[in-house]
C-alpha cells in the first residue's frame, strides 16, 4: 500500500504494474454449460459480453458449451454463428447424422467432427490466445476429466459425446463421453484455471422448475386402435421405400404418439443433468449466473439457431449491470478519476 501511495506502484497478479491511475482488471472466467441445440444461446451471450467490453480470460465448456467456447477461443465463433443461422428445417439436421449399428453409439459423429475440423483445423489448446478447457467423463471410472492440452477438436468431441447417442472418444488411454454427466456447468474448472470472477451460463434452469412427486399413479384404460389394412399392405408391397437408414432415423426421433430412442435418452439425460447442475452450483456457485429461458427448445432444434441466439442475447443483457458491478467491486476506480471501461 505504501508503494502505491508513493506513486511507485506494485506488481499485480499477472506481473503488471498497478498504481493510482491503473487498477488491474480482475481475471474473468466464463463457464458454458451443456444443452445440445440450446447451446446456440451461448453465442448470443458471448456476443453481448464482448460488445460491452467484458472479455473472458478463461473459458471452460461442457458439451455444446465446449464447442462454443472452443470456437470463440480459436477466433472462429463467426463460423459457428453463420452455420447456426443457415440451418433450415430438420432435413439439414438429418444430413449430419451418420447412423451406425456397429459402434458404441447410435451416431458415429464423424460428420460433425469433419465440420469442426474444417472450421479450426489442428489448432492445439496450448496454442490458443486464452486459457481454455473442456470437461469430459471417463467411461469406466466416472472420473471428471479436464482437457487442457491437445487438439481443440478432439477435446470438443469428447465433451459432447452424449452416451448412447455418440460413440465415446479415445484421448490418450481414456475413453471419454459427455462432461455433463459429472459437471454440467464447469464453474470449478474456471476457478482452478485462475478466474477471479466466474460468469456461468446455465441452459437448463427453466426445464424442470416445477418438478414434483406424483404420489399415486396407475394405468389409464385406452381404446385399442386397429392399424388400417391398407397401411400394412402398402408397407409389405413396397418394402424398399423404407430403407434401413430412414427407419433408424424415424425410430431415433419417434412420432407424435410415441417417444423415439433419442427423446427417451435425452429426457433421461435432462433430468440427471438438472439434478447434478443444481447440486454443483449450490456447492460452488458462480459470481454471476446467466440463465437463458430456453427450456422449451428441444435438444435437436439446431434449425432454430436464430431464436436461440436471441434468447442468449436477452439473458446476457439482463445480467450486464450485475456483471459490471461485480467487476467494479474487485477493481474499483481510483478516487478522482473517471470510470474506466473494461478492456
Amino acid at each position: 500500500m505504501l508503494d502505491i501511495l508513493r506513486g511507485r506502484g506494485v506488481n499485480g497478479a499477472n506481473g503488471e504494474k498497478v498504481g493510482l491511475g491503473s487498477i488491474r482488471r480482475p481475471v474473468i472466467g466464463l463457464a458454458l454449460g451443456g444443452g445440445a441445440a440450446r447451446g446456440f444461446a451461448h453465442i448470443g451471450i458471448m456476443r453481448t459480453l464482448l460488445a460491452n467490453g467484458i472479455v473472458p480470460d478463461v473459458v471452460v465448456g461442457t458439451s455444446i458449451g465446449a464447442v462454443v467456447g472452443g470456437l470463440h477461443a480459436a477466433g472462429r465463433l463467426d463460423t459457428l454463428e453463420e452455420w447456426g443461422r443457415s440451418l433450415q428445417g430438420m432435413r439439414n439436421i438429418l444430413s449430419y447424422l451418420d447412423i451406425r449399428l456397429d459402434g458404441s453409439g447410435l451416431l458415429g459423429g464423424e460428420k460433425l467432427a469433419t465440420r469442426l475440423e474444417e472450421a479450426i483445423g489442428d489448432i492445439l489448446i496450448e496454442d490458443l490466445p486464452i486459457k481454455f478447457a473442456t470437461v469430459a467423463t471417463e467411461v469406466r471410472t466416472g472420473h471428471e476429466i479436464w482437457l487442457t492440452r491437445g487438439r481443440v477438436v478432439d477435446a470438443m468431441r469428447a465433451s459432447y459425446a452424449l452416451p448412447g447417442i455418440f460413440s465415446p472418444v479415445l484421448i490418450g488411454d481414456r475413453w471419454l463421453v459427455d462432461g455433463a454427466l459429472v459437471n454440467p456447468v464447469p464453474v470449478s474448472a474456471a476457478r482452478a484455471l485462475g478466474a477471479e470472477i466466474v460468469i456461468a451460463a446455465n441452459l437448463s434452469s427453466d426445464i424442470f422448475t416445477h418438478s414434483t412427486t406424483i404420489y399415486s399413479h396407475g394405468a389409464t384404460p385406452a381404446p385399442v386402435r386397429a392399424v388400417p389394412e391398407e397401411t400394412t399392405t402398402a408397407k409389405r408391397r413396397f418394402p424398399r421405400l423404407f430403407s434401413a437408414e430412414k427407419t433408424m432415423k424415424r425410430e431415433f426421433f419417434g412420432s407424435a404418439g410415441r417417444p423415439g430412442i433419442s427423446s427417451v435418452m435425452v429426457d433421461a439425460f435432462n433430468i440427471m443433468q438438472d439434478r447434478i447442475t443444481r447440486a454443483r452450483l449450490a456447492g460452488d456457485p458462480p459470481d454471476l449466473l446467466i440463465s437463458p429461458r430456453v427450456g422449451h427448445f428441444g435438444w435437436f432444434d439446431f434449425h432454430r439457431g436464430e431464436d436461440l441466439i436471441a434468447h442468449g442475447t436477452r439473458a446476457a443483457e439482463r445480467a450486464l449491470e450485475s456483471i459490471q458491478e461485480a467487476i467494479e467491486v474487485l477493481a474499483p476506480t481510483p478516487a478522482g478519476t473517471a470510470p474506466k471501461a473494461v478492456e
